[in-house]
Formats: structure tokens, C-alpha cells, sequence
């Protein structure tokens, strides 16, 4: 007899503890997000609270005790054996039973956190965006209030080993493969994409006004660099084994340093 539609970890302890099978490490997860303001606020907060956990996971095999916790982390199982499969064997051929083989779960464990293959890319394209947006949004934070510190911590953040990885960068293009005939994923990807180049905007028309460089068009330095970092990407995940983070950044720099010469150098420090 099948138990269905039930949170395994309610039932009592030694039951439970014969269906959980071994963890392995995991990557990230997210929690799904509803249409609702307080969904939305409460998808918020279990995103953060599932990254938190989940930067925590290779430190420990212990499944969480609680039953949220316990849910989170096979959730956060669940999606980086996606990002692990999408990235080894495309979008296409990436099965639920890929899925749940990778985790070192059982079929049933996917069909009771996630209804539909569909919601388990969508919820691990959550978390891809949502951890880009985390570093650069950290990176800013750190940086302080001068502007031209604000702009080379953030043109940095797209070198982070958390994002700029060939796994992540894989599982980016894949989707955007997919984007143009389905919606919901263009959406994911614009509005990534949509936040960051705002953001970056706003600082390079702010370094062009505080800098006196007159004459500079910030949308197209904006667009440049957006460019030059989608081609660094790019060689990152045709030619992995030639990559080198170090002088992909430096070459980010020197972009930087040709645009705005009295206020940073090639090597991507702050002059002055």
C-alpha cells in the first residue's frame, strides 16, 4: 500500500527513518513562489532560508530533524541533481528518473516534493536567478557607497565561482535555449537580466556624471561590457579546460579601464 499526498516526515520516527535513504551533498534550493503578497513575502523568506541551509550542506550528511527543514533538503537535493543532469545531458534528456538517480532518491521522494517535471525546472530556474542576484546584491553591499567601487565590485560578481561555473553557466543557456517557447521561463531569464542591467546602468551613468567623462553614452558602455561578459561566459562553457577565470576578469577591466582611464586601472583597482 502507497502513501500519497503526505509529508513523510510525519509519520512516526522509526517509520520515517527507514524511507529516508542517504543524502549526498547538494548544491542549492528554493521554495516554490505563489501568486499571493504574503506567498510572495513567505517565498521570499524560504529562499533565503533554503540557501542559508543549503551553505551548510557540505559540511554535514545529517538529514535536517525538522519536518520544514527536512523538506527544504530534499527539495534542495532534488534541484541541484537538475543543474548536475542539464548540465552533463542538455534540457531535452534530462529525466525525472535522472533526477532522482543523481540525488540518490527514489522516484516517488521527486513526485512528492514537485507535481510535474515543469515545476522542477521552474523552481530550479528560481534558484539559479536567485543566487545571481544574491551575489551581485552582496558584492554591492560590501562595496560601500563610492560609486566607482560599487562599479568594479559588480563587473567582479560575474566572476564569482558561485555563478560563474560551467554547471550553472550550462544550465543558463539551456534555458534561455527553451526561452523563446516557453514563457515562463523568458520571464525568469529577462527579469534577471532586466534587475542587473538596471543596475549596472544606473552606476555607469553615475560614474560618467560624478568622472566628467562628457560624451559617453552609458546604455551602449553598458551593453558593451553586458557583451564582453556573455563571450567570457560563453568560452567558459565551450572551452572549460582553457578558461581562466583570472584573466576573463582582468579582460572585464580592461574594459573598464579604457572607458573610465582617471578612476580605474587595468588590473581593476580604484585609482586615486
Amino acid at each position: 500500500m502507497t502513501v500519497q499526498n503526505k509529508d513523510l516526515s510525519a509519520l512516526p520516527e522509526k517509520t520515517a527513518k527507514r524511507r529516508v535513504p542517504p543524502t549526498r551533498d547538494a548544491g542549492t534550493g528554493v521554495a516554490r513562489v505563489r501568486c499571493s503578497r504574503m506567498a510572495e513575502r513567505a517565498g521570499r523568506d524560504s529562499r533565503g532560508m533554503v540557501l542559508a541551509r543549503i551553505r551548510d550542506l557540505p559540511r554535514s550528511r545529517d538529514v535536517p530533524r525538522s519536518r520544514a527543514a527536512t523538506r527544504e533538503f530534499r527539495k534542495a537535493q532534488l534541484i541541484e541533481s537538475t543543474i548536475d543532469s542539464i548540465a552533463k545531458r542538455g534540457f531535452a534528456e534530462t529525466t525525472l528518473a535522472d533526477v532522482a538517480d543523481g540525488a540518490g532518491l527514489s522516484r516517488g521522494i521527486v513526485n512528492f516534493h514537485f507535481q510535474s517535471k515543469e515545476q522542477l525546472l521552474v523552481e530550479t530556474l528560481q534558484l539559479i536567478a536567485e543566487e545571481y542576484r544574491e551575489v551581485w546584491r552582496r558584492a554591492l553591499a560590501k562595496a560601500g557607497s563610492v560609486t566607482v567601487d560599487r562599479l568594479i565590485a559588480m563587473v567582479q560578481s560575474d566572476f564569482d565561482p558561485a555563478v560563474c561555473n560551467r554547471k550553472k553557466i550550462a544550465v543558463w543557456y539551456a534555458f534561455w535555449g527553451e526561452a523563446k517557447s516557453r514563457p515562463t521561463y523568458l520571464k525568469l531569464c529577462a527579469d534577471r537580466d532586466r534587475e542587473y542591467a538596471e543596475a549596472f546602468h544606473a552606476l555607469v551613468r553615475a560614474m560618467i556624471e560624478e568622472g566628467g567623462y562628457e560624451g559617453l553614452d552609458a546604455e551602449l558602455v553598458a551593453q558593451g561590457l553586458s557583451a564582453l561578459t556573455d563571450g567570457l561566459w560563453l568560452d567558459f562553457l565551450v572551452d572549460p579546460k582553457n578558461f581562466d577565470r583570472d584573466r576573463a576578469r582582468t579582460t572585464a577591466f580592461l574594459f573598464l579601464a579604457a572607458v573610465f582611464p582617471r578612476h580605474i586601472g587595468p588590473d581593476g583597482k580604484p585609482k586615486g
